[in-house]
């Protein structure tokens, strides 16, 4: 019991949480996801039009235990009591929520009310798809996008419907990419139309990028955009969604109009048959408002083709424990398709498994939750490599800081033994220093002494040379002052010829001052020389840069003439066809060039060969001339 009771409250709460919750809400406890179910059935009595007390202070009260009970919690209770064909007991309610003249007789809120005089007694007996339409009344006009969209409002509820069977058993609520696939191929296949797998892998990349699925208002915002439903009219979508929503919601497995014998008149009678995993059940048409029986599927049950007879072909036979139902169909083919989807349904019933689409859904769930625990146990296990990783890098940087430290150590051993080892060669070296210097010392005292003694011998030598220098300086004496007179003559004839010699160079001076004068002329019209050719040469660039313009114009001219003699040529061809028929070949002379010309990267040159030695000549010699 406690267990079908979650499972209502839950399927309940998943079909209007969209109300209720905020999408981007975070994940919430069971007891809270019980309290949204409650807001939401409180507005939904409110919506149906019974007389309530303010929503928002009504609301209020329903989470907080020991509130009394008002007008909203008896229009609560009475509807979901209503809606769940369970009984109604307002006098349990009063008695729950009773106060006395000191306060509040129950500390409990509204939940345990709920569960146990409510929940408890659901037998699972209600009608879900009017539940799901009085939820969708709700929350539609608050969420449902204001756009237009290619599915009309009833194929949006429905859509909305299938999203609460696909999503994920969690809040929020979300359709996974695995299940959007599967339920645009269903609906895909119910139009006729090829599945686009590589349109879908782009907007599953385009998802996964964002966030895990879509909202129940993004699925209809993505079904009704037509994206996937490209050239197909809204007729067709709204068969293919009803065609979706019936074998996944109302369990329909297969459903069309064949030939029914009656068991009273024996007469063939045109049915709409609705297969179902336990049942078929078949109507006067399609619209299902007039059901005309059952037929009840079990394990005992079997189905075999018949023979034609009485004018009736593609015949087959349902056999029951009570009753046996012969059957035509169409055709060959629908009658097959009738006979093997029989037989899988009682098969199904035989092993005691679910319909198709919920077994299918049941392995894609457990495959997920399959793929998602190895995907947990990958991440585990790339954790424990993480960790591994960092213990075995930790490792190896205390390893490292050791090794740092004992080159560190090393370092220091080495530069105290290199500071011992200067030390000592600094001692070594002051003490050779000071030996050499005394050497030195007694050296200089020694080369003194010689000096001394030889400077006193060549005192002595002096002396004795002095002293016949003396007598010769006597006898050059006598000697000068006769030569004196001789040189006082001569000397004035030089000073004649220095002042001679002296105006010669004051000239030459003045000549060379004159050379250079004329020099700096010469230089300073060389230089304007240069720079006029340097201007020369700027200016003959600029005429060579617009001669290239000129060959490119001319290029294009080329072009367009080019073009306008091919255009000439096709309007002339029929008249040379007629020419050449009746007067033999003509060959016309097209206009051609009298001198060969130069073919550039560009195309052909704006001028000859010639003309362009010619050009070169002339820039080597401003070139030349500029150096």
């Amino acid at each position: 019991m406690e267990k079908k009771k979650k499972k209502v409250l839950k399927e309940l709460t998943i079909a209007a949480v969209g109300l209720v919750c905020p999408v981007n809400a975070p994940a919430i406890s069971w007891a809270k996801f019980l309290s949204l179910s409650y807001h939401l059935y409180f507005l939904m009595g409110y919506s149906l039009g019974a007389t309530a007390e303010p929503i928002c202070r009504s609301t209020e009260m329903s989470f907080w235990p020991g509130v009394g009970v008002g007008s909203g919690m008896k229009v609560l209770s009475h509807n979901l009591c209503t809606v769940l064909n369970v009984p109604h007991d307002p006098v349990a309610l009063e008695e729950h929520f009773r106060d006395d003249d000191e306060g509040p007789v129950s500390n409990q809120g509204y939940m345990p009310y709920l569960n146990k005089f409510i929940l408890e007694k659901v037998q699972g007996n209600f009608d879900k798809v009017e539940f799901n339409r009085m939820c969708w009344t709700l929350c539609a006009k608050k969420n449902l996008s204001k756009s237009p969209l290619l599915i009309s409002d009833e194929d949006a509820f429905k859509v909305w419907v299938i999203f609460n069977f696909l999503s994920e058993d969690k809040y929020p609520l979300i359709i996974v990419p695995e299940e959007i696939e599967y339920l645009l191929k269903k609906l895909t296949e119910a139009m006729g139309a090829g599945w686009q797998q590589e349109q879908f892998d782009h907007y599953k990349i385009a998802l996964n990028t964002s966030r895990e699925g879509l909202s129940a208002w993004e699925l209809i915002d993505l079904i009704g955009s037509g994206q996937f439903s490209k050239g197909m009219d809204r007729q067709t979508v709204s068969m293919a969604i009803n065609e979706v929503f019936n074998e996944l919601i109302l369990d329909v497995l297969k459903q069309g109009y064949m030939l029914k014998k009656g068991h009273k008149r024996k007469n063939w009678t045109e049915r709409w048959f609705v297969l179902k995993p336990n049942i078929i059940s078949y109507y006067v048409s399609e619209d299902l408002k007039d059901k005309k029986g059952d037929i009840i599927l079990d394990g005992n049950c079997c189905v075999e083709a018949l023979p034609d007879k009485d004018g009736k072909k593609c015949l087959f036979l349902i056999k029951c424990l009570d009753k046996s139902f012969e059957i035509s169909a169409s055709d060959k083919k629908k009658k097959q398709e009738w006979i093997q989807a029989i037989q899988s349904t009682v098969n199904l019933l035989r092993v005691g498994s679910p319909p198709p689409h919920k077994e299918a859904r049941q392995k894609r769930k457990e495959l997920r939750r399959k793929l998602l625990a190895e995907q947990e146990e990958l991440e585990r296990q790339m954790k424990e490599l993480q960790t591994a990783n960092e213990n075995k890098q930790k490792e190896l940087e205390n390893v490292r800081k050791q090794l740092e430290a004992a080159a560190a150590r090393a370092a220091e051993e080495e530069k105290k033994r290199l500071q011992t080892q200067v030390e000592l060669q600094d001692r070594f070296s002051l003490e050779l220093e000071r030996e050499k210097m005394v050497r030195q010392k007694m050296e200089e005292q020694v080369a003194q002494k010689s000096s001394e003694l030889e400077q006193y011998l060549q005192r002595v030598r002096e002396l004795e040379e002095m002293y016949k220098q003396l007598q010769e300086a006597l006898e050059d004496e006598k000697q000068a002052r006769q030569d004196e007179e001789t040189v006082r003559k001569l000397q004035a004839r030089l000073l004649e010829e220095e002042s001679a010699k002296r105006a010669e160079l004051e000239k030459w001076h003045l000549q060379q001052q004159q050379a250079i004068q004329m020099t700096e002329a010469e230089k300073q019209e060389l230089e304007n020389q240069r720079v006029i050719k340097e201007r020369a040469l700027q200016v003959a660039m600029q005429q060579l840069e617009q001669l290239e313009l000129e060959r490119k114009e001319a290029l294009e001219q080329y072009e367009e003439v080019k073009k306008k003699l091919e255009t000439a040529a096709n309007n002339t061809k029929s008249w040379k066809d007629k020419v050449a028929h009746h007067e033999g070949l003509i060959r016309l002379i097209e206009p051609g060039c009298k001198n060969p010309h130069l073919i550039t990267n560009w195309g052909p040159a704006a001028f000859t060969e010639a003309e362009l030695q010619q050009r070169q000549k002339s820039w080597k010699g401003k070139k030349a001339t500029s150096e």
